[in-house]
């Protein structure tokens, strides 16, 4: 299998190569390792959907660190970030993960099972808001550690401000793909068709989405350069 280093923000792939060969692969766990493989021979191109191991073992570290025990995905495909998460919480910690795509997620199914996490966490098939309001509904509003988010992106603000509700104060959410391979940064006529035709409308409304959590009063906010762009937003009140 050629492995692929598309999947990052940074612009130089020796570097990436470098970032991901020396750091991240030799500390990988072996059933993450052997899922990215699984999805890159399955999925091909589409594999780049899961996040890259540098930065699923930064949200590990994340959940280390703020002592999480009840978390949500929103977005899963086959469930490399997923993993990442359900490895990182204590044995009797819960990730609700949530996506219409259930076939995805049963590729990674086996590696979440063999890694002895699957308890851990509770698939749901369905769409976001519907999942999160009958949280809401039941009474778990401000009962979550930490949401993770990399899914529809014309859905991001009003995935925030459900989330907002269901995670507690000092609580993160964390956006995933928030620099969309620099494009945020650029204007339309710096952008070739090829590329508009490649990045669709998401670039536009993460450009939304960057200037709306920049004026949040509700968060503390740090944009970080990792992956493909990786919001982090502690809820404050």
């Amino acid at each position: 299998m050629k492995e692929k280093f598309s999947c990052t923000i940074l612009q130089s792939e020796a570097l990436t190569k470098y970032l991901l060969e020396t750091s991240a692969y030799p500390r990988e766990h072996e059933q993450l390792k052997e899922l990215r493989k699984a999805s890159v021979e399955k999925y091909e191109n589409r594999s780049a959907m899961n996040v890259p191991a540098d930065e699923g073992q930064l949200l590990s570290m994340i959940l280390k660190v703020m002592n999480a025990k009840k978390t949500i995905e929103i977005g899963v495909f086959t469930g490399y970030s997923l993993l990442a998460t359900a490895l990182a919480l204590p044995e009797d910690g819960k990730v609700i993960a949530i996506d219409p795509d259930r076939e995805a997620y049963e590729t990674g199914l086996p590696y979440i099972e063999k890694a002895g996490v699957a308890h851990k966490i509770q698939f749901i098939g369905s769409d976001a808001i519907t999942a999160i309001k009958e949280f809401l509904d039941n009474g778990e509003e401000g009962t979550f550690d930490f949401a993770f988010v990399d899914a529809d992106k014309e859905n991001y603000i009003n995935y925030h401000e459900l989330l907002l509700k269901l995670v507690k104060v000092g609580g993160i959410i964390g956006y995933d793909n928030t620099l969309w391979s620099g494009t945020v940064a650029l204007v339309d006529e710096e952008l070739s068709q090829e590329w508009k035709d490649r990045i669709g409308e998401n670039r536009i409304f993460l450009r939304n989405l960057n200037t709306f959590l920049a004026a949040d009063p509700r968060i503390e906010l740090a944009h970080l350069s990792v992956g493909d762009g990786l919001s982090l937003c502690r809820r404050i009140k």
